[in-house]
């Protein structure tokens, strides 16, 4: 289990990678952009978003960061991002029923932005605020993801 800061950035998480990434003498650096998964025909994303980050991570000195770029058109589920709540936990395992148990636990007095649930970039995904506001992101595989696309591409 790894739990790591995640950050959120309002369309120039390209700029924040390449800043960190040398500020941090980063080892090890993994992006995909929306524009690198299949898209849902029935919810085509717009062309200006395509090209966002969807999944980042930065390593260095034996720790990690990961960066996304919000999406405009996800806003009204995520909120407008200020400095200050660009900043979430995330929780990688890969024991679902621990993550399950995290996440039920967390949610309580708070609220659920996504349940978790199957995606195509996790095999359990789910987000939510718990009750003093802090964001959570769960995933089950977080680096699998990263790893198969990076390779995908190659």
């Amino acid at each position: 289990m790894s739990v790591i800061a995640y950050l959120n950035f309002d369309g120039n998480t390209e700029q924040v990678i390449a800043f960190y990434s040398e500020a941090l003498n980063s080892s090890e650096v993994k992006k995909v952009k929306f524009k690198d998964l299949p898209q849902d025909p029935n919810y085509p994303l717009p062309e200006n978003e395509l090209n966002m980050i969807m999944e980042s991570s930065l390593e260095f000195a034996g720790g990690k960061i990961m960066l996304s770029d919000i999406l405009p058109s996800m806003k009204k589920l995520t909120g407008e991002l200020v400095m200050g709540n660009n900043i979430l936990i995330s929780i990688v395992i890969d024991d679902k029923q621990t993550l399950e148990d995290y996440f039920s636990n967390l949610s309580v007095g708070g609220y659920v932005i996504m349940p978790l649930s199957d995606m195509p970039w996790s095999s359990c995904f789910g987000m939510l605020v718990d009750k003093f506001g802090v964001v959570w992101k769960f995933n089950s595989d977080a680096e699998k993801f990263l790893d198969r696309v990076i390779s995908n591409k190659q």
